[in-house]
């Protein structure tokens, strides 16, 4: 693999790490860089999963660290907030709502929400992973398909 690919795959790694962004950017952005299709895919999918586990984990711990200081107590309790309206599917299906939550390619969706919600509503991470797994492959092929032509999201 030369230097040039290896940055490429790595800056659509990046995209798919961020939050908010996550595959349903990494993917537009990596096919418009001419990577391959099945590439841009599967180093999307890998990219937005990693943060999964450490959010599932971590974020109440985070957040309780953080409530430590005033200026942060808004803004992690609107964060919350969100993440419960966002969970009320989860809450009333756990696993096939926590799959449909992440696998809608749309703002407010996605690995890092699921995770979120996840960690909030106490689902175990051996639950969790596989059922944002699976959102992020169905994610991701959505926004492969759309990417490509193949589907349109834009009526």
């Amino acid at each position: 693999m030369n230097e040039s690919l290896l940055m490429q795959c790595a800056a659509v790694m990046g995209v798919s790490m961020m939050p908010v962004l996550e595959l349903r950017a990494a993917i537009p952005f990596g096919l418009a860089l001419g990577l391959p299709t099945g590439l841009v895919f599967v180093v999307s999918v890998i990219g937005n999963m990693i943060p999964a586990p450490a959010i599932i984990l971590f974020i109440r711990s985070i957040f309780r660290f953080l409530r430590k200081h005033p200026w942060w107590e808004g803004k992690i309790s609107r964060l919350e907030q969100r993440a419960h309206l966002k969970g009320r599917l989860v809450q009333k299906y756990r696993v096939p709502g926590l799959v449909i939550l992440v696998a809608i390619p749309l703002p407010g969706t996605g690995a890092w929400t699921g995770s979120l919600v996840a960690a909030l509503l106490d689902i175990r991470v051996r639950t969790a992973l596989p059922a944002i797994l699976l959102g992020v492959l169905i994610a991701g092929g959505i926004m492969t398909a759309a990417s490509c032509g193949i589907i349109s999201l834009w009526f």
